[in-house]
């Protein structure tokens, strides 16, 4: 393998450039910059309030889905699995 490949590997392995931000990450960085939101009015006070329970139903609905997929996919696996055979 060349250098100059295998630098570039890296480089993108140390930078994080080698797959795009998880749906949490996301989702993180959304909820930190709703906490740093300083609002003047109430009614601007109560959009970011809203936002932030917007959010909380987000997460819960993204963590079921998640555990959806997890089970699908180990069906899925044990399905391969028995067909295998």
């Amino acid at each position: 393998m060349k250098y100059s490949k295998l630098n570039n590997i890296t480089r993108r392995f140390l930078l994080g450039e080698s797959k795009s931000p998880s749906l949490q990450s996301y989702l993180q960085a959304l909820s930190e910059t709703l906490s740093k939101l300083s609002p003047k009015t109430k009614s601007d006070h109560r959009r970011v309030e809203i936002a932030k329970s917007q959010l909380k139903e987000i997460k819960r609905h993204t963590r079921k889905l998640e555990e959806s997929v997890a089970l699908l996919e180990e069906r899925l696996r044990v399905l391969e699995e028995s067909k295998g055979k």
